[in-house]
């Protein structure tokens, strides 16, 4: 059997835009990354149900969003784009029920939702600006919104890097958004993603700036957070610069993953008491620099994590019973990927 990912990159050096790879199950083998889509920094990508590809994009000067369709060559030719002056936005998420997506622009500090049009196509909904007070880091100069994507009771949870808060909205059937609830983080955390429990009570919060993972209960009744642990996903002895990056929970709700960007490794955590709490059973290279993102294949027998500063993507074995990770495949060519997505 074989599974196919997207891979979302930069295009400072030498990729072109968004890359494809197969990865055979059987085998546990990764097989050559192929261009299918030229876009200039689709640095993080998504599909609809409908096929058709949604990412961060550059034109020009401009930042924003952009859409395409899905070509009988197996590419994407751009449909269309929503951008603005400035840099391009850091993550994309598909509402599918309201056919809408949402976009999160760190550098403007700013929330988006537009409209998924019958062809595909986008078209700006509405967009927030975050003026709240920012945390003490150097890196939280000002709002820098990191994660834009929906609750299990569809509203949608913003995560802000600069202002260590995740911001709660209610969202209209046309796209407005109307916000409902903030949490604030402990100082310096850097909100940057976050994932939710399969029971729909609990969430896991990665601070980028102090590599840790907060657990959070959540209450559906008025979209508010309340902090239940906070953990490292570092050693104890590490003093170097290492950044949160991506996290991920497996579908049973059993194990969560991060990866650390400077550390260079994933952490594994085994979840307990029902989600409420979270305890670091394993941390493993990444075998390269600064991985970015990482995700779990249909069945979770594999993760696959990208590093941005080598170019690799590495491929490891998961056993569902511990949660622990082998790595089976590493130096498989994907240049400057910062994504990655199983179709």
């Amino acid at each position: 059997m074989t599974e196919k990912i997207l891979l979302g990159t930069y295009t400072r050096r030498i990729s072109k835009g968004v890359h494809e790879i197969v990865l055979d199950t059987e085998k546990g083998e990764l097989s050559k990354a192929e261009l299918v889509a030229e876009a200039n920094g689709p640095t993080y990508v998504t599909l609809s149900n409908a096929g058709n590809l949604y990412s961060v994009i550059e034109v020009g000067e401009e930042g924003g969003a952009g859409a395409f369709k899905a070509s009988d060559d197996h590419t994407f030719e751009l449909i269309n784009a929503v951008t603005e002056k400035g840099a391009p936005h850091c993550y994309v998420a598909v509402d599918e029920e309201r056919q809408l997506m949402y976009g999160a622009n760190y550098h403007r500090g700013m929330v988006y939702s537009h409209r998924i049009l019958e062809d595909g196509s986008l078209e700006l909904a509405d967009k927030i600006t975050h003026d709240e007070p920012t945390g003490p880091h150097d890196n939280q100069n000002n709002a820098h919104v990191h994660y834009t994507d929906l609750t299990p009771d569809k509203r949608l949870a913003v995560c802000d890097l600069g202002t260590d808060r995740i911001y709660t909205y209610d969202v209209a059937s046309d796209g407005k958004l109307t916000e409902k609830a903030q949490y604030v983080a402990e100082p310096g955390t850097g909100p940057r993603h976050l994932v939710f429990h399969p029971n729909e009570k609990f969430a896991y919060l990665f601070g980028e700036l102090d590599n840790t993972v907060t657990v959070l209960a959540y209450d559906a009744a008025d979209g508010t957070f309340t902090q239940k642990q906070k953990a490292s996903t570092l050693p104890e002895d590490f003093t170097e610069f290492s950044g949160g990056a991506a996290i991920r929970i497996s579908k049973d709700g059993r194990f969560l993953y991060a990866s650390n960007r400077g550390h260079n490794s994933l952490a594994v955590f085994a979840v307990k008491e029902e989600g409420s709490m979270v305890e670091l059973i394993q941390l493993i290279s990444t075998e390269g620099d600064f991985p970015r993102d990482f995700d779990l294949n249909a069945t979770e027998e594999y993760i696959v994590a990208a590093n941005q500063n080598t170019d690799n993507l590495t491929l490891y074995r998961r056993d569902k019973e511990s949660g622990l990770l082998t790595m089976i495949q590493k130096d498989i060519y994907a240049p400057e990927c910062v994504c990655v997505y199983f179709k």
